[in-house]
């Protein structure tokens, strides 16, 4: 069983810094210039978290699994300010616990979760390179809404 906790002040200060950081490093890998990737992280974060502190509508939280944190789930209001919607910012399960079946668990938490914010839909976006996260989605009944794609010359 899955519990969702928001994060504290405190949780949330120690956990921009690396979240931020791998999310560059995630655009990086899928193509996109480091020194954009760079702007446009700092950019949506000072949107998402002015000051460190989430925005109305951020939501994020630990992942808890028999009383452990065993990952971090943020929903947020997406872009555009859908309120029907409910947007997966970013999961993440601890790399020790992967293969437990707990990202499928938290991911229809999220669903849960979203449903009793009142959402009638719950949206993600993926980098095409995650196979896994990709495959994963797929079986929940996700669909794709667009693809971008990018070639290096």
């Amino acid at each position: 069983m899955i519990e969702l906790v928001e994060k504290t002040t405190e949780e949330i200060t120690a956990w921009i810094p690396p979240m931020l950081a791998g999310y560059i490093d995630e655009r990086t890998a899928a193509g996109e210039p480091r020194e954009l990737a760079e702007a446009q992280g700092a950019s949506q974060m000072e949107q998402l978290f002015p000051g460190g502190v989430p925005a109305e509508g951020q939501h994020p939280m630990n992942v808890v699994a028999d009383g452990e944190v065993v990952g971090t789930l943020w929903m947020g209001r997406p872009f555009g300010g859908a309120t029907d919607t409910w947007f997966v910012f970013y999961v993440e399960v601890d790399p020790a616990r992967r293969g437990e079946g707990l990202g499928r668990a938290t991911m229809q938490a999220a669903e849960a979760w979203s449903r009793e914010h009142g959402a009638t839909k719950i949206g993600l976006n993926v980098f095409g390179h995650n196979a896994v996260a990709r495959a994963l989605y797929d079986s929940l009944g996700y669909r794709v809404l667009a693809t971008n794609m990018l070639k290096d010359l």
